[in-house]
């Protein structure tokens, strides 16, 4: 391994790994096992290559960014689901739950004469509320998440049924919640938040490698630093460049360009959610219960505490989700939330490259995780093909992720590399 030694003022000797070092570290985890997000990266490119060459229309700028607002409602729920999936534990009940406060959103906006700013909020609380009960169950009483979750799965199709006057469906006509889902930002702030998004991630990398250098700790090489900048300045200036073209058919009528609005949200929640898994207490106390329950209790780490609060942000996650649906279809209905909701959303956290088995996983992978599944979708509908294609393929892609999260976890337990 190819390393740099430096001496500071102290006389403390600094091992400084260069690029190649870096890149040689990054294949041996691999090998042994730590393949994180890798394998469904790759899955992701070779989907796009594919439907790329099938249907010119897969890399229009209508399709592209129809794919925001397709996955979305997947993404947030997966994002609130790697958090349950951390601790080895399941929240089936996340798709109706999503349902359940989506509704209660429509119905406060439509019967009640509500306003967005305080019906969303309302929204929201429900599925922490809904979450902490969950939690509870499972923590308090010892029930096992899946018949906890189950119930809930069943109760809340009722519950929705009954807020929906036994399957009535409630239409949204609040422009700024049809918004969140449907609109798209101007021109000028769709590149503004592009260049402020690449020189903000670009400070907090040069900042990290201050900080650590200033307590004498190993820091990443520059050039792997400004490789990263690059690659997320990349892509973020050719998806901005596409999706401020223009989109409508007939745009004298009616122009439609610039950067969907849902992309900042899922942006936003993502650099929250890795900061929180990353960088704080709390974040370091998910991982170490997920990993060992008893040594995390011996530790004093407050495991039911944990163990609620992970509900807790999956449930809030699942009334984003629930909220995002309800205004991309303009209204809530009785399968608000259900059909392949939830195990497209379980789908999308485990294809990214959160594992079942707990200990593993970042809010990263919910993202990544959920663009595969909605490629398959949209690019197998773009092709013709059917609902039942969709769901074979999407199973099978699904067994291959978690067939692969237990394997890279075998060779990491026979090479040491836990």
């Amino acid at each position: 391994m190819s390393t740099t030694t430096t001496t500071t003022a102290g006389g403390v000797k600094v091992v400084k790994p260069t690029v190649a070092s870096h890149v040689n570290d990054y294949i041996g985890r691999v090998r042994g096992g730590d393949l994180g997000s890798l394998p469904a990266v790759l899955g992701l490119l070779i989907l796009c290559i594919i439907f790329g060459a099938a249907r010119d229309t897969f890399f229009s700028a209508l399709n592209f960014a129809n794919l925001f607002s397709q996955g979305a409602q997947y993404i947030f729920i997966a994002m609130g689901l790697v958090f349950v999936l951390l601790l080895g534990e399941i929240d089936l009940s996340a798709g109706y739950a999503s349902g359940v406060c989506g509704a209660i959103m429509a119905i406060l906006l439509t019967n009640h004469g509500w306003d967005w700013y305080t019906a969303i909020p309302a929204a929201m609380v429900t599925g922490i509320v809904i979450g902490f009960v969950l939690g509870f169950l499972v923590s308090k009483f010892g029930i096992p998440s899946f018949v906890v979750t189950l119930a809930a799965f069943l109760a809340f199709q009722g519950i929705l049924l009954k807020l929906l006057g036994g399957g009535k469906n409630v239409s949204i006509t609040n422009t700024f919640v049809l918004k969140l889902a449907n609109g798209n930002m101007s021109v000028i702030v769709s590149w503004v938040l592009t260049i402020l998004a690449i020189v903000g991630y670009a400070a907090v990398q040069f900042n990290r490698v201050r900080s650590r250098a200033a307590r004498n700790l190993v820091t990443d090489p520059m050039g792997i630093v400004l490789m990263r900048i690059a690659g997320l300045a990349i892509i973020l200036l050719v998806a901005t460049a596409i999706l401020t073209q223009e989109r409508s058919i007939n745009p004298v009528l009616n122009s439609v360009k610039g950067v969907p609005i849902v992309a900042p949200i899922i942006a936003v929640f993502l650099v929250i959610w890795t900061f929180v898994l990353g960088r704080t207490t709390y974040g370091r106390h998910v991982y170490a219960v997920g990993g060992n329950t008893e040594a995390a209790r011996r530790a004093g780490i407050p495991v039911d505490r944990i163990r609620i609060s992970v509900f807790v942000i999956g449930s809030f996650m699942a009334s984003i989700g629930g909220i995002l649906a309800v205004s991309r279809a303009n209204s809530v209905d009785p399968n608000t939330g259900g059909s392949n909701i939830l195990l497209y959303s379980v789908g999308a956290a485990v294809i990214g490259g959160t594992s079942l088995f707990g200990g593993k996983g970042k809010a990263i992978n919910a993202v990544i995780g959920g663009a595969v599944i909605t490629v398959i979708d949209n690019g197998m509908g773009l092709m013709g093909y059917s609902a039942g294609t969709k769901y074979v393929v999407t199973g099978l892609i699904l067994l291959v992720a978690a067939s692969v999260d237990a394997l890279a976890r075998r060779r990491a337990a026979s090479t040491g590399n836990r």
